[in-house]
């Protein structure tokens, strides 16, 4: 769903461990790495993509984790225009988000990055609450700070 901005509607999840580590996941072929996050469907509610999105992307069901809180609001970010799909009608520019926190409440080997025939992701770690910020590529690191600047105080 691209809106009249030319923004996609999407998800971002945010998994904790027992640590207050984060998952971090490396793309597939990619030497790129992300929170898992994907996009709402046509009519679909923002927290049902959130689940969709969880268990395509990292094989985890919604009774492995605990849905502690989420963003107030869409987080926004632009595309480079060499990442503009010119040629794609509605044209989209960028992505808005609603982020997700979560806590794995299940057994690490409920992780399943192979769950899909068309991985998005080849290895994952645990990391520092703040690491991501950091690493991920540039144009979304103003809206990882959002995210977690906002879902920080629900982090026991």
């Amino acid at each position: 769903m691209i809106d009249s901005e030319g923004f996609r509607a999407n998800v971002g999840i945010i998994l904790t461990n027992d640590q207050g580590q984060v998952f971090w996941a490396r793309r597939i072929g990619m030497d790129a790495w992300q929170f898992p996050q994907g996009g709402i469907k046509k009519d679909e509610l923002p927290k049902i993509a959130m689940y969709r999105e969880l268990k395509e992307e990292i094989g985890l069901e919604p009774e492995h984790v605990e849905l502690i809180n989420s963003t107030d609001d869409w987080l926004r970010y632009r595309l480079p225009k060499r990442y503009i799909r010119q040629n794609r009608r509605p044209l989209c520019v960028g992505q808005k988000q609603i982020w997700y926190l979560l806590k794995l409440t299940a057994d690490e080997t409920y992780l399943d990055l192979s769950y899909t025939s068309e991985p998005e992701f080849d290895s994952w770690k645990w990391v520092d609450f703040w690491r991501p910020v950091e690493e991920v590529i540039s144009f979304k690191r103003q809206v990882y700070q959002q995210a977690l600047k906002q879902l920080q105080p629900f982090i026991l």
